[in-house]
């Protein structure tokens, strides 16, 4: 068992904000923009049921890209278009898992385990139900086997772009109901031990864009975390 985490949302660069992160350590996952021509309709963000304000950007399309039904999607579908991504995520199997990670605008008192602007926070992970699908290998499979990606953002394209898609099992995928920390309270640029210790990450640089890996004890402890988050007191406080 081992996993690769990846960063995914809204960001500063698009749509030009981040989700929140409450000081109970819930949030919103807010998706980006979709880039692209779309071969059917896809929500906007108008569409979305989202405390966030996104005025500004209400009738844009959305890349709803990790799809998670919590929040409205279909299926725990992810796809990537990008080499620095999707070359990782190739080499997961059945059984493997995909971690989704987003910086995330720190709203309302700040708690002790958060950073005081903004941070990156673990949001939610899949299992993979089946090996990872190369975009090669997904024009090839049978109709029955595409279908299971039908609702994926880049298969809704005017032309199919990813270079991977994961599927994740639906009794082991989860958008999480709070998050994991990954920055240190000193600010968001400060990597915590998740990465440092636990990851093939140095923490050093722009660690918050890149993907990360986890050997089998690593994703032990991750996916531990998950099921101790820092709101419930007892949980890593990301020191």
């Amino acid at each position: 068992m081992r996993s690769v985490a990846i960063n995914v949302g809204a960001n500063t660069n698009e749509p030009g904000f981040r989700g929140p992160v409450f000081p109970d350590g819930s949030f919103e996952y807010v998706p980006i923009p979709e880039s692209e021509e779309t071969a059917e309709p896809v929500p906007t963000y108008a569409d979305l049921d989202l405390e966030t304000d996104v005025s500004a950007v209400a009738d844009r399309p959305v890349h709803f890209d990790p799809e998670f039904p919590e929040a409205g999607g279909q299926r725990y579908t992810y796809g990537d278009e990008h080499g620095v991504k999707a070359g990782p995520l190739s080499e997961l199997t059945a059984g493997d898992y995909l971690v989704f990670y987003a910086t995330l605008t720190t709203t309302g008192e700040r708690p002790a385990w958060a950073p005081p602007e903004w941070g990156a926070y673990v949001v939610g992970h899949f299992r993979l139900a089946r090996d990872a699908v190369t975009g090669e290998e997904y024009r090839d499979l049978p109709a029955d086997e595409r279908a299971v990606f039908d609702s994926n953002a880049h298969v809704k394209r005017d032309s199919f772009d990813a270079r991977v898609l994961v599927l994740g099992d639906p009794a082991e995928s989860r958008l999480y109901e709070t998050v994991v920390p990954l920055s240190r309270p000193s600010g968001g640029t400060d990597a915590n031990h998740v990465v440092t210790d636990w990851s093939s990450d140095s923490g050093k640089g722009p660690w918050w864009r890149r993907p990360m890996r986890f050997d089998a004890a690593g994703t032990e402890r991750l996916l531990a975390l998950a099921s101790d988050p820092p709101a419930s007191g007892s949980g890593e406080t990301g020191e």
